[in-house]
């Protein structure tokens, strides 16, 4: 009974280490998402742009980050799945510290691109690599309720992201150091201080974190590439496709939105892009743990699809404040019905690919984020409507995908999920 106690407290301390590093890396994320547009103007006076051409940087420095989470995620599964999950966690929690930096201290909107570029190949180590991490370490009773959990954590760096970021670059500070082609300012406060936490974070896992057993046998040098793209697999890339998409064109188109439309301040998109977060945050571990005992997984997703469609489509015909906000939180608990249940889906395909199944997860989830800002600024120029119509509709018609879900996803016993991978 001791050992049984002690061998929990030990994957409990495993499972929370994992959890702080995608916190970690969320924060990050999130801290740019109110002042990004704010940012991106400041860096590009100097080049004399007009509000299209910083809106299509705005668009492309969105775009560029998950564009290199979709070229290396397969990478870093594949790699995760030979060496184990821990070391490539770190050498990820490396290049985000370094990605950090260079962001604080650019002066430059070429310095930007290239601290986008990097974050995005070395947050593509941490991501998918830690959610397998969690697949190895639960039991596939427990799988869509610990993902509900990484959820939360993913949610919990989007909440304090934003209001870390709109507040403390419109901080009173006025102080402004130069170095070469560095230049550290008040706006470089945020990035500078999530640098640091990142490198307490990246100690911790060091120190305390246990390495996961190699998933795959090496040593003969015959091994294929098995990514189980059954039918169904097919389907849940296309729901992840869908749902990123709208979610990244969203935060783009809304800040900007925010920004040029309502005049907004950073610190209120801030408080939308927090009201966010929250709702993922406190809903997706409430859906996984009692949604299944009202409602099945595909229904879950059916609602979580109809709620946030429509809520995109109603967004751009309320300018009050609170309103905004409504529909923020609306938007967000459709999200949360969807998301869990999508990867918790992908982690039971197949354990001996976990590590590649969610990897390719996350690349489709980084071609939706790739599309859904550039589409989001382009459709700007034809007026505000647009991308929140567009992207609406594009949901609704989402849920078409569910038949398919019940058609190839019919989980009555661990022989059926098995089966799943032989299609």
């Amino acid at each position: 009974m001791e050992r049984n106690n002690e061998q929990k407290k030990r994957k409990l301390g495993r499972i929370i280490l994992i959890l702080l590093s995608l916190f970690m890396v969320m924060l990050g994320y999130g801290i740019l998402l109110p002042i990004l547009p704010y940012y991106t103007e400041r860096l590009a006076l100097g080049d004399n742009l007009d509000t299209d051409s910083i809106n299509f940087h705005i668009g492309l420095l969105t775009s560029i980050y998950p564009l290199f989470q979709l070229l290396f995620a397969i990478l870093w599964g594949r790699l995760s799945d030979k060496y184990g999950r821990k070391p490539i966690i770190i050498v990820g929690l490396i290049g985000f510290i370094v990605m950090q930096l260079l962001t604080g201290l650019a002066t430059s909107l070429t310095m930007l691109y290239i601290a986008r570029i990097l974050g995005g190949i070395f947050t593509s180590a941490v991501i998918p690599v830690s959610n397998a991490y969690l697949s190895d370490i639960t039991s596939r009773k427990h799988r869509t309720k610990i993902m509900a959990w990484s959820g939360v954590a993913i949610s919990s760096g989007v909440i304090f992201g934003p209001v870390l970021g709109s507040f403390l670059s419109q901080t009173n500070l006025h102080f402004k150091y130069s170095l070469g082609i560095l230049h550290l300012d008040r706006f470089s406060i945020p990035f500078l201080l999530i640098a640091l936490l990142g490198f307490i974070v990246m100690m911790i896992l060091i120190k305390w974190l246990k390495n996961t057993a190699p998933v795959i046998n090496f040593a003969s040098g015959k091994q294929k590439l098995n990514f189980s793209f059954s039918r169904f697999f097919i389907v849940l890339l296309l729901l992840s496709f869908v749902m990123q998409f709208v979610v990244t064109l969203f935060e783009t188109v809304f800040s900007i939105y925010g920004k040029d439309e309502l005049s907004f301040t950073s610190i209120q998109i801030g408080i939308g892009f927090m009201l966010c977060g929250v709702v993922m945050a406190v809903l997706q571990p409430v859906f996984a743990t009692y949604g299944k005992k009202l409602i099945t997984a595909k229904q879950q997703i059916g609602a979580g699809l109809l709620i946030s469609g429509i809520s995109m489509i109603a967004f751009p015909f309320f300018n009050n404040e609170f309103y905004v906000y409504v529909l923020i939180i609306t938007f967000a608990t459709g999200g949360a019905l969807v998301t869990p249940n999508l990867l918790s889906a992908v982690s039971l395909l197949s354990k001996e690919n976990a590590g590649s199944n969610i990897s390719i997860q996350t690349s489709a989830n980084s071609v939706g984020q790739i599309l859904g800002p550039v589409i989001g600024t382009w459709l700007i120029a034809g007026g505000f409507y647009y991308p929140f119509i567009i992207a609406g509709i594009i949901i609704l018609t989402a849920i078409g995908l569910l038949y398919f879900y019940r058609s190839f996803y019919k989980p009555t016993n661990e022989n059926t999920q098995r089966s799943l991978t032989d299609n």
